[in-house]
């Protein structure tokens, strides 16, 4: 099973090191790297290529380890027991597979994508420890162990919102996924706008790197933003002139609601554009 990368997603060649590397190891890849750079549809390529099933745990603020695992329903079956049905006789019938068991017991190898887990409480990922390190774990309602048929890939990934801890951290295969430079950007967007007009991409792209670089500036726009962008200026067919003889006193540059996502960064903005008319640019 090697990761070459898929014809709709461009891989470094360092990303496609770090997913071989935690497979051949069989830890746990841990891909942290800017909102928008692709950690998630990472996992969605990597089984594509691989021909595996996708099992998606999408992690959100309240979202507790246990529930990866199963989740048992005691009062629907106190309220069933009370009400004489027969199921409540199987405490079977009241638990719910988690992400973990259902990946533990595929009929094939699969990827198991952990997304955001630095959302969830602090103590998640340690909560998580003894599964990913042994790939089995204990049903106390039924008195069994469910153990992996074959080791998942797990594929985790982290915003960098909140530290993770050391014992967690020592378990996995660490990749930082750097911000796309101009070349490998111009990769990204033949693959999602095949054809396009390689003036419009560059000047694009000049104007999206420009604005990623200016001080101060609270939510840099991500991968996908530029995209959204550049959908909008086909679709609004924009001609390639407005880009690249835009006039640097109005500095926001055109449907920017796609790049610029707060308030702050849009009076950033107007700021530079008042500024440089004030100085006569």
């Amino acid at each position: 099973m090697k990761f070459a990368g898929t014809k709709d997603y461009i891989a470094t060649e360092d990303l496609k090191v770090a997913v071989n590397a935690a497979v051949t190891l069989e830890r746990p890849l841990l891909v942290k790297g800017e909102p928008g750079t692709g950690k998630t549809v990472l996992a969605i390529e990597v089984a594509k290529a691989l021909g595996a099933p996708l099992i998606e745990w999408h992690i959100k603020s309240t979202t507790k380890a246990q529930q990866g695992l199963y989740e048992y329903d005691a009062v629907a079956r106190l309220r069933d027991g009370q009400l004489g049905e027969e199921r409540a006789r199987d405490v079977k019938n009241y638990i719910k597979r988690g992400k973990l068991w259902e990946a533990f017991t595929a009929g094939e190898r699969p990827i198991l994508l952990i997304d955001e887990i630095d959302k969830a409480d602090i103590e998640f990922p340690n909560d998580l420890l003894q599964e990913l390190d042994r790939m089995e774990f204990y049903v106390y309602e039924t008195n069994e162990t469910v153990k992996a048929k074959q080791r998942p890939v797990v594929i985790i990934t982290s915003n960098n919102e909140k530290e993770l801890p050391d014992a967690f951290l020592r378990r996995c295969f660490f990749h930082y996924i750097k911000f796309p430079d101009a070349e490998t950007m111009e990769e990204i967007v033949e693959v999602h706008f095949p054809g396009i007009k390689k003036r419009l991409v560059a000047d694009a792209l000049k104007i999206f790197y420009e604005v990623r670089d200016v001080p101060g500036l609270k939510k840099k726009p991500s991968t996908s933003e530029l995209l959204d962008w550049l959908k909008l200026l086909l679709s609004e067919d924009v001609p390639e002139e407005t880009l690249r003889e835009r006039d640097p006193r109005k500095a926001i540059p055109p449907l920017h609601g796609a790049l610029l996502k707060n308030e702050q960064d849009v009076h950033l903005f107007e700021r530079l554009a008042f500024l440089a008319r004030r100085e006569g640019v």
